[in-house]
């Protein structure tokens, strides 16, 4: 079997599946374990999928890094939890979970990178970059950011699981990219998204320019340097309204591509992300699947990987 590498950005998976799974708990007072069932079967299903041989949940070591929030300090402010200027806000339900996840991954032996002061977006973005041209790689999200990484010619693909989950992803190649967002490659997709801005993210983007014409500006100039440059080259075909919000935010232009762009060099460790030959710890994934009743998700990643 060929070589594939697929990259979990985990956070958006176990979110997906915090609120997609029934919480099956028969009383208050059991923890939950929504998010870890589904997050296990979620793997269980991109494994059987896609097939891949090298296998990485893709960790946030740092959900808001300083470096960004010093270049756009909107950044992700509307996530913060309330009176706090460093913490997520998260589902009380869903926070003791994480751990468990944690220690299922570990358990099982597969691959959980992050990297200090960088996102799991980053520690995606750095392995992508490793990988190119060695092996295929799927990055599996729900965030449209990393569209960017998009690359026909490396053999990179993004299975976005907006609407579709992780069962019935959009298949992301350059193709999609054109055919829903005007754009041709991945490096113009983050381009558009700077012009676009993105709420979610807390980045303002331009005054009156949504996808389509940021898509349309892009390729009319080529890239975003170009139609930086035709502003300032007083460019006639860029006039009026549009002009004067281009310009208006040139401060912000100078900042954002570096905001947006996912980091192809954070200190991410270099370990093996070959799937497990053997549990890691069988006694520890007993131990979790019998004091959380979870032995049908573990058994479905066994299964998977081969290992069951």
């Amino acid at each position: 079997m060929p070589d594939r590498l697929l990259l979990l950005d985990s956070a958006s998976l176990y979110f997906r599946a915090f609120f997609g799974v029934p919480d099956q708990r028969a009383s208050e007072d059991e923890p939950p374990t929504n998010a870890l069932r589904g997050f296990l079967d979620m793997i269980a299903t991109l494994v059987t999928a896609h097939r891949p041989t090298h296998l990485v949940a893709c960790w946030d070591d740092d959900w808001r890094p300083q470096w960004r929030v010093d270049l756009v300090p909107t950044y992700k402010t509307h996530r913060l939890t309330e009176g706090s200027a460093v913490a997520e806000e998260s589902p009380d339900g869903l926070t003791p979970q994480v751990p468990l996840i944690r220690e299922a991954l570990a358990a099982i032996g597969i691959a959980r990178l992050g990297a200090p002061g960088f996102e799991a977006d980053d520690v995606i973005g750095t392995l992508t970059a490793r990988h190119r041209g060695v092996m295929p790689v799927d990055v599996v999200t729900g965030d449209r950011d990393l569209l960017q990484l998009v690359d026909d010619a490396h053999a990179i693909r993004v299975l976005y699981t907006g609407r579709g989950g992780v069962r019935e992803p959009d298949l992301a190649t350059q193709d999609l990219l054109r055919e829903k967002y005007g754009v041709d490659t991945g490096e113009a997709y983050l381009e558009m998204s700077v012009l676009r801005g993105d709420t979610s993210d807390g980045l303002p983007g331009v005054k009156g320019i949504g996808d389509k014409t940021a898509a349309a500006l892009i390729a009319q100039y080529g890239s975003l340097a170009g139609l930086r440059a035709a502003v300032d080259n007083g460019d006639p075909a860029i006039k009026g309204a549009r002009r004067t919000n281009l310009e208006a935010a040139s401060a912000y232009l100078d900042v954002a591509p570096t905001v947006v762009r996912v980091a192809p060099d954070a200190p991410v460790a270099q370990v093996d992300l070959a799937l497990p030959r053997a549990v890691a710890d069988p006694a520890a994934l007993e131990r979790l699947a019998t004091d959380y009743g979870i032995e049908n998700p573990v058994k479905r990643v066994l299964t998977a990987l081969g290992l069951g």
